[in-house]
């Protein structure tokens, strides 16, 4: 189901402001995620990426900016963000529609050869720790020798002292940036609810119930699963409040 231009770019810039709410220091963040690429593709003609909960295009839109060779495949398993996506930034990257972790899941990417680089921003958190660990060790099967994953989320620390001033922090430096001023995550969805052009979709999705919720698997557990997974190295390279971006290595 197609999206208009004027009406891709209208929702998906809105969605850009309210994320802003959600992800501290969200464009240095992106930016970061786009150094460990760019770096461990340094040398490649063609950087393979794919990307898990890509919503409307937000990081295959900033990588194909840095990395215009690159082939990028982009995931979620909702109807209205991926039309928003293919609408908005429909040469950014291929989308895919699945769920992530659901069976068969990653041989509907239709991926040719293995990836340089599995990226992620504010979604990987929705999954229930099971699923977290089934889909990393997917994920190891995906990547070439030496590529990385990269998850930038919302994660808390193992000790509760630590998660309660990370959070702390974070939350005072979201209000210095005055983050707040901009609207909710539901006044977002109670709002494109009323977008004429959308009410099919907005219905489909509610049809799959492509709502989710939070998990509470912390940054420690992590880097637990991915060792686990089979991944060599894992840690964060970058942290604000208690918005990491979060590495791991395949040997």
């Amino acid at each position: 189901m197609s999206v208009s231009m004027p009406t891709a770019q209208r929702w998906v810039d809105r969605w850009e402001q309210q994320q802003q709410r959600y992800a501290i220091d969200r464009e240095e963040r992106f930016t970061v995620i786009a150094d460990v690429v760019e770096h461990v593709t340094a040398g490649h003609d063609v950087p393979r990426v794919l990307d898990l909960g890509c919503g409307p295009g937000s990081l295959p839109a900033r990588l194909i900016k840095r990395l215009p060779e690159a082939e990028i495949v982009a995931v979620d398993m909702d109807p209205l963000l991926l039309a928003l996506a293919h609408a908005r930034h429909p040469d950014a990257a291929r989308y895919v529609e699945a769920v992530i972790g659901e069976e068969g899941w990653t041989d509907a990417l239709g991926l040719r050869e293995p990836v340089d680089a599995v990226v992620s921003t504010t979604a990987l958190h929705y999954l229930p720790e099971s699923v977290l660990r089934r889909t990393y060790t997917q994920l190891t099967a995906l990547l070439r020798p030496g590529g990385v994953l990269i998850n930038a989320d919302h994660l808390s620390q193992d000790a509760a002292g630590c998660a309660e001033i990370a959070e702390f922090v974070g939350i005072r430096r979201a209000e210095r940036q005055r983050a707040f001023d901009h609207e909710d995550w539901e006044a977002w969805w109670s709002a494109v609810e009323n977008e004429p052009e959308l009410t099919e979709l907005c219905a489909e999705r509610r049809s799959r119930g492509t709502t989710g919720s939070g998990c509470s698997v912390t940054l420690g557990r992590h880097v637990e699963l991915l060792t686990e997974a089979g991944f060599g190295h894992a840690g964060p390279v970058w942290q604000v409040g208690n918005s990491y971006v979060l590495v791991a290595l395949r040997p």
